[in-house]
């Protein structure tokens, strides 16, 4: 007889921005993912037998969900800002304090986790711009969490799914430059079914602790450069 697979039941953040929703839509597709709960301020407008999603606004609170948190071996962390427009105080807020009550809640509940988080390509704690510092120190505080595996992925350039709800609309006009980034600066340019699925397969690994770039995440993936 083959070897029973372990059940794997993911905890998905940001599922109404396009990363987070690419992230869903690999998740739901992939015979690996026996289910998915995302918690979202609104829904995100799908509907699946794997799926359940929990609306709760106060994302700087989860306490009133916790016992909704349990049973689960690993959180896709999708959600995050842009640092354009955005004062310094309220990009730590809404990068680091955001991020970590809800990772310090999971780690807590599940110590069993395989905890991924959407960092970004040119992270650096000790980087001259304030969003390479606040995520590189995000980073860096996930990792000392008791979870038994973090991932930290840097993807640059995502190119999105077709038919995704979320995408911005500017990608449709600079799609066209996908195939010529992807050859000549492979580190920065990813597709989103690469991502979703590089996380997925985190889930196979032993209690490791890494930074993703590009290049890894689509070596993860399985894909050829």
């Amino acid at each position: 007889m083959g070897k029973t697979r372990a059940e794997n039941h993911v905890i998905i953040t940001g599922s109404t921005g396009m990363v987070g929703e690419g992230v869903l839509i690999q998740c739901l597709n992939s015979p690996e993912i026996d289910s998915v709960l995302v918690i979202n301020r609104k829904s995100c407008g799908y509907v699946h037998p794997k799926l359940k999603e929990i609306i709760h606004q106060n994302f700087f609170d989860f306490s009133p969900i916790e016992n909704e948190l349990s049973g689960y071996n690993a959180c896709f962390f999708c959600l995050g800002i842009t640092s354009v427009g955005a004062s310094e105080a309220t990009y730590f807020e809404m990068t680091y304090t955001l991020t970590m009550h809800v990772a310090e809640i999971l780690s807590r509940l599940n110590n069993k986790m395989t905890f991924c988080y959407v960092s970004g390509s040119g992270t650096n704690v000790n980087g001259r711009l304030n969003w390479q510092k606040v995520k590189g120190k995000t980073e860096n505080d996930l990792m000392k969490l008791p979870f038994e595996q973090v991932f930290n992925l840097r993807p640059g350039f995502i190119k999105p799914i077709k038919g995704q709800k979320f995408a911005h609309k500017f990608y449709k006009y600079v799609n066209w430059m996908f195939p010529v980034g992807r050859r000549f600066f492979p580190n920065g340019f990813c597709k989103m079914t690469e991502l979703g699925d590089a996380m997925i397969n985190t889930l196979s690994h032993n209690n490791e602790r890494k930074v993703l770039e590009g290049r890894d995440i689509i070596e993860l993936a399985g894909e050829p450069l």
